[in-house]
């Protein structure tokens, strides 16, 4: 009896130690530091060791422990069902009133990382970073424009008189031109009047601006000495190259309205194209060659740094300047024996047509739509006059008719035109 006492005794001691080790509640504890030094990598839970009971085991006692117990639990990324390691945490009951009262605002936690702005900008690569240099530098153009425009109109005051004078040459180059080309194409139609008009009006022209500037004596440049202008500025130089370019352009212009007067019985047409082409060549030469002694002198002139070293720097860069400038010169060259070979050499434009040929055509030139003159067949069998398809070759390769290629390539300037290119240095 005493025994089975003893033993209920020992029982129901057991049974309430169980107990309240159930109802006793296990306090898990992330550890804050580690959380933040180990986010998505492990997790670490402390234990309170004074609410930790353990039912005794036969055969062994547990050794007495003081402080905390850190349990660390370390998930490797990507592991285990492939999911980020970075995952959710799920909310225990002390938690869920807070994520309730925040789940309708912003359903996120911490462990998630947000989305980085700068994240789509990384992705896109160049593309996106060159349209924001470009929308840089249109807002930069944009709040600068109020500026260049003061600038712009400081620039126009300063030199009104030049940029006025340029405007007159450009425009005068212009209308000289578009007269001789019409000139041209009308071949025997022509107005010699209006070729007499033009030549006067290119000649008073030239000795008006002259007269104008008669103390610089610009003319100078025509014969490669350099004028009486200023030529420190760099301005200044280049007005002077820009106004005598156009005036050699003038010129060469009157020696194709004096071509032009050449009465047809002693230049046929063309004779004629072969002379524009060859007049046109020399007018470039010329236009290369006559502003080598100014800019030389521009640059060897170097009074930026004094002395002796002024001096070197400045005949350095004159050197440079004379060896692209024969470069440049020794490609015209090429381009001014090729048309001199086409000058000797006169290329006909097919073949003599026959009368048969003429009547089978219908006696009419499909390009001026009168009577053959000196009518010329051609490898498609169209026939054409001889100063018509002539002048159609200037530019075109193909017959007018058919678009078949006649010409193996296109003789520039036998139109009579002059090359808009502004030769400045």
């Amino acid at each position: 009896m005493k025994l089975r006492a003893q033993y209920e005794r020992s029982h129901s001691s057991e049974s309430r130690r169980l107990l309240k080790l159930k109802e006793s509640p296990t306090v898990m504890q992330t550890n804050s530091n580690e959380h933040n030094a180990q986010a998505g990598n492990g997790l670490s839970l402390t234990l309170q060791p004074e609410l930790l009971t353990r039912t005794p085991a036969a055969g062994g006692s547990s050794p007495a422990e003081t402080g905390e117990v850190h349990v660390p639990i370390n998930v490797a990324p990507g592991e285990g069902t492939g999911r980020p390691a970075s995952r959710r945490p799920r909310p225990g009951p002390h938690s869920h009133s807070h994520s309730h009262s925040h789940g309708h605002n912003r359903p996120h936690s911490h462990n998630e990382p947000e989305s980085d702005p700068g994240d789509g900008d990384s992705e896109s690569g160049e593309p996106s970073t060159s349209i924001s240099e470009l929308r840089y530098l249109f807002r930069w153009v944009q709040k600068s424009l109020p500026f260049i425009i003061i600038l712009c109109a400081k620039l126009v005051l300063q030199h009104a008189l030049g940029l006025a004078v340029g405007v007159g040459l450009f425009t005068t180059f212009l209308y000289a031109n578009k007269i001789i080309q019409n000139q041209v194409f009308l071949q025997d139609r022509r107005s010699k009047l209006e070729c007499v008009w033009l030549l006067a009006f290119l000649i008073c022209s030239t000795l008006l601006l002259y007269y104008t500037f008669n103390q610089e004596k610009l003319y100078y440049c025509l014969i490669f000495v350099n004028p009486s202008v200023e030529s420190r500025d760099f301005w200044e130089v280049l007005w002077t190259v820009g106004v005598t370019n156009f005036v050699v352009k003038f010129l060469f212009m009157g020696v194709k309205c004096l071509i032009l007067l050449v009465p047809s019985a002693l230049m046929a047409c063309s004779a004629r194209g072969r002379w524009y082409m060859l007049t046109e060549e020399f007018s470039q030469v010329h236009q290369a060659i006559v502003p080598m002694p100014v800019w030389f002198r521009y640059l060897v002139t170097y009074q930026e740094v004094d002395g002796v070293a002024g001096l070197t720097l400045g005949i350095l860069l004159a050197l440079v300047y004379l060896i692209l400038k024969l470069l440049g010169l020794y490609g015209l060259w090429g381009s001014v024996q090729k048309t001199g070979g086409i000058f000797l050499n006169s290329e006909q434009n097919g073949a003599a047509a026959t009368k048969s040929q003429c009547s089978d055509a219908g006696d009419l030139c499909p390009i001026c739509q009168v009577e053959f003159r000196d009518p010329r067949v051609l490898l498609c069998q169209h026939v054409f006059c001889d100063e018509c398809i002539s002048l159609w070759f200037n530019r075109e390769k193909t017959c007018p008719m058919c678009r078949t290629v006649i010409a193996d390539k296109v003789h520039a300037w036998k139109d009579g035109a002059t090359s808009p290119y502004l030769q400045i240095y």
